[in-house]
């Protein structure tokens, strides 16, 4: 089998395992950085979700690159699509004018302007990307990982990656258990982390549902009619436990006060709109003429999948609960299609195209990857915890960490779980994010590069989401730098307050911000 050596590898090229490819390379670091499915980006691309960010994100609560990263998403649009005047000119651009983002964007450019910002290391060498490639195995001796076989899903040809640190930025924490590292499934027991909203023993069971998202336009006096699902029938007919009615319909749950609410497509009732919700292209934005509809992302209650997890379960039934959530969307679909109830009495909306192409070219114009909201997680030297930063714990501010290395903010949302939880929405304070939830408890070499941090399930409903998954990546790619240059152990630089300090002022330099300023929670 051949091997690649490298300074440090990525498993994984969501959001956060691209922060740490490029954070890695601009301290002159090798990388190796390998994709599941054919596009690096994560959240934002494969898995098709405009970015969830807090009310802030224009002036603070990002790092340097992220905002780069954003800049540019606006810029290609600016340099390549037919713009008005008037939306050329606004500088907070947002291409869709979704309500869930304030960059609501069309995943291929995210991919576009990612590979512009790899283009300079991949060209001069330091960078290889290994696209359509999954982890397989991990080799480890004393408490180093030395070595992961990446496979071709191509060709199903094996190649050894190996280097002195390793980064699992994979969407569920897959590297975490072919490396043996200590982790967490689900949620924790109330014992264990002493948080008032969690369970009482121990559920692995507890993690959130997942989504296929999907891509639609509307041309109304047309049919667009796809094919009726296989499984249309079961879930036409499902009605969830502590649902209101049936999952396919326009009532559905409010999530801060598991209240049912009926929401419709257009904003005809209560005058919310799920298409304007992730609408990730606005005609209005555009010269009349570029564009024949709207275009919107569907991410919503009625396709979150929560019969079955991911994690923890064998691969037959992992790929059972898969296929299941894909019948769930193309059902959502056919539904809007076909019965969902109109305000003129009418039912469905044939007009309805699935757009394939705007997620990747998929055969059943689903994403690429489900969106993953649960993650297996690192136990860590230091684990974040709902009442370090939950509003309704804290009356004044969240705790303060002295080993940050970097900022989020979001509201504690977790979705559904697959063990019949409903929701669980809890205001939550502007929080830091410390360096000992990077840090495995036992391991040297492997760090976390997204959501399987060291957080508690409960914590992780704010962790989850785009920008903070990016400042989790970038500040394990500057980790592993640093120790290389340094000649350390990333324990070392937590628990040696001069490496600390210099950790910490290599983090400002790269505009990595380390603390709030004075905030009101979310």
């Amino acid at each position: 089998m051949d091997a690649i050596q490298t300074d440090v590898a990525i498993i994984g090229a969501g959001l956060g395992g691209c922060a740490a490819a490029l954070a890695a390379l601009r301290k002159g670091c090798r990388v190796v950085l390998s994709e599941e499915t054919k596009w690096i980006g994560g959240q934002m691309t494969s898995q098709a979700v405009p970015a969830d960010e807090h009310p802030w994100i224009e002036q603070f609560g990002a790092t340097a690159s992220y905002r780069a990263l954003r800049n540019g998403i606006r810029q290609y649009y600016r340099s390549h699509l037919p713009l008005t005047n008037e939306a050329r000119k606004l500088i907070a651009l947002n291409p869709g004018n979704g309500l869930v983002s304030r960059i609501c964007h069309d995943p291929r450019i995210s991919v576009a302007v990612l590979n512009q910002m790899f283009a300079p290391y991949s060209l001069n060498g330091k960078l290889q990307i290994m696209r359509k490639h999954r982890p397989l195995l991990a080799s480890t001796l004393n408490d180093r990982v030395h070595g992961v076989t990446i496979i071709s899903l191509d060709s199903g040809r094996e190649l050894s990656v190996e280097a002195p640190f390793f980064i699992d930025a994979t969407p569920q924490g897959e590297l975490l258990t072919l490396a043996g590292a200590e982790h967490v499934v689900g949620g924790e027991s109330q014992m264990e982390t002493n948080e008032p909203h969690a369970p009482l023993d121990a559920d692995p069971l507890d993690q959130q549902a997942f989504t296929f998202c999907f891509a639609i336009e509307h041309h109304p006096g047309e049919n667009h009619l796809i094919e009726e699902p296989r499984d249309y029938e079961f879930w036409r007919n499902y009605c969830p436990p502590s649902w209101p009615g049936q999952l396919l319909s326009w009532e559905v749950v409010m999530p801060s006060t598991n209240e049912p609410i009926t929401r419709s497509l257009f904003g005809e009732t209560n005058g919310y709109s799920w298409w304007n919700y992730r609408r990730i292209l606005d005609r209005s934005n555009f010269v009349e003429g570029f564009a024949s509809s709207d275009i919107t992302l569907v991410d919503w209650p009625q396709n979150d999948y929560w019969v079955g997890p991911l994690c923890g379960v064998d691969e037959r039934n992992r790929l059972r609960n898969v296929e299941s959530a894909r019948q769930l969307s193309l059902s959502l679909l056919y539904w809007l299609q076909t019965e969902a109830p109109r305000p003129d009495d009418g039912f469905g909306y044939p007009g309805l195209r699935i757009r394939a192409d705007v997620v990747g070219g998929t055969a059943d114009g689903l994403a690429l990857a489900p969106y993953i909201r649960s993650s297996r997680r690192i136990r860590a030297e230091f684990t974040v915890v709902e009442q370090h930063f939950a509003y309704p714990l804290r009356s004044t501010a969240p705790e303060f960490f002295k080993d940050s290395v970097g900022v989020g903010c979001y509201r504690i949302d977790l979705h559904p779980r697959t063990n019949g939880k409903g929701y669980l929405d809890l205001g939550a304070w502007p929080f830091q994010i410390p360096l000992g939830s990077l840090i495995p408890i036992r391991l040297e070499n492997l760090l976390p590069g997204g959501k399987n941090l060291g957080t508690s399930n409960i914590a992780n409903g704010a962790f989850r989401v785009h920008p903070v998954e990016w400042s989790v990546g970038e500040a394990a790619g500057l980790l592993a730098a640093f120790c290389l240059q340094r000649e350390i152990r990333p324990r070392e630089v937590r628990h040696n307050s001069v490496l600390l300090q210099d950790f910490q002022s290599l983090l400002s330099h790269e505009g990595i911000e380390l603390a709030w300023p004075s905030l009101s929670p979310v």
